[in-house]
């Protein structure tokens, strides 16, 4: 429990200290936001806020798990507290998800243009990436292959290593880009993460205590990353809370949702993950039931996709919309987190 406070701690501070730094080097560089001509109008005045604030967050990731292990050097610790393959396999996905949004920024900013990778590019390099660490975890971390609710025992498919790889590609890829359709008010997808991390840190302490019913041997340190995950985004929140003074662009978004899939494939949460992020899943249902719509009957049923901006264009004051939208991933956590216990309680002894 130490650890987990210590990497929430820790990397709370760092991405609330770090954030300044990014502020004002893009300030003096003249970098900032490109914002999208479709968008909202009240949009239009944030134009040339500083972004890519994705690399505070995960860099304050990297500084509180590591500072999690290394600041307890030398006391007496279980051997869940141990740097893990699993551990540093979820934090490399935060990490390569990031790179990825980071280029795609990169372009954005240095064309002065609100676009950056190519769609086919993108959805082709997070891809790449869900495949790797689908390979990672089969063949060096030794991840269970069941298709899993609660836990890979209670129900579980079995799904084998190539089905199990597919399942890491759909849920990196889908994850990735719900988070970044979400990422559109400020704050709105640093604090709904907030929540749905807090929500892997409980359930990741809670298979360690039970480790005879979860069979999740690395739960522990798959925790530390998750609370450090929790302390980036609240530290970050900080700043990109309404009116933002920076942005975490591609860079931040793509790097929480890759630390979501990671979390949820190697907590075998796979089918909770849905419920863990449920307005992440809303929000990215919004773009897909929108382009559908349009394609086949050349209709829209929002104003604007993804949600939140139906909503403003409803008349919805941008806060009001963000903490509705907070609430809604608090009730998430809140159900997720019932779900996970009822099963304990009803199977878990049997387990």
């Amino acid at each position: 429990m130490i650890a987990i406070l210590l990497a929430g701690g820790i990397s709370l501070l760092v991405s609330l200290l770090g954030a300044p730094i990014l502020i004002r080097w893009q300030h003096v560089h003249g970098i900032g936001q490109q914002i999208r001509e479709d968008g909202p109008q009240g949009h239009i005045t944030r134009a040339g806020t500083p972004t890519m604030g994705g690399i505070g967050i995960v860099a304050a990731v990297v500084v509180g798990y590591l500072t999690a292990h290394l600041g307890l050097h030398g006391v007496r610790l279980s051997i869940g507290t141990v740097v893990t393959r699993s551990g540093i396999l979820a934090v490399a996905a935060v990490v390569g998800a990031a790179a990825i949004g980071l280029l795609d920024d990169w372009i954005s900013v240095s064309r002065k243009r609100n676009l950056g990778l190519n769609k086919r590019w993108k959805f082709g390099l997070l891809l790449v990436l869900a495949l790797c660490f689908g390979m990672a975890a089969l063949h060096w971390s030794g991840i269970n292959t069941h298709l899993s609710f609660t836990r890979y025992n209670y129900p579980g498919v079995q799904l084998g290593q190539w089905g199990w790889l597919l399942l890491a590609a759909l849920v990196m890829t889908g994850t990735t880009n719900a988070v970044n359709f979400t990422d559109g008010l400020d704050g709105l997808a640093s604090g709904a993460a907030t929540f749905a991390f807090s929500t892997f840190v409980i359930i990741g302490y809670w298979q360690f205590r039970h480790l005879s019913i979860y069979g999740v041997h690395h739960s522990l340190d798959l925790a530390l990353v998750a609370a450090a995950l929790a302390g980036s985004c609240t530290g970050f929140l900080w700043w990109n809370a309404s009116p933002a003074r920076i942005f975490m662009g591609d860079t931040g978004a793509l790097a929480i949702g890759g630390g979501m899939a990671a979390l949820s494939l190697e907590m075998n949460l796979q089918l909770l993950l849905p419920v863990v992020a449920g307005l992440f899943v809303l929000v990215g249902l919004s773009v897909v039931v929108q382009i559908l719509s349009f394609r086949l009957f050349h209709r829209r049923v929002f104003r604007m996709a993804p949600l939140h901006h139906h909503f403003e264009l409803g008349g919805w004051p941008e806060t009001t919309v963000i903490v509705r939208f907070w609430i809604l991933a608090g009730i998430c956590t809140a159900l997720s987190l019932g779900i996970f216990y009822a099963d304990f309680l009803r199977f878990g002894q049997a387990g």
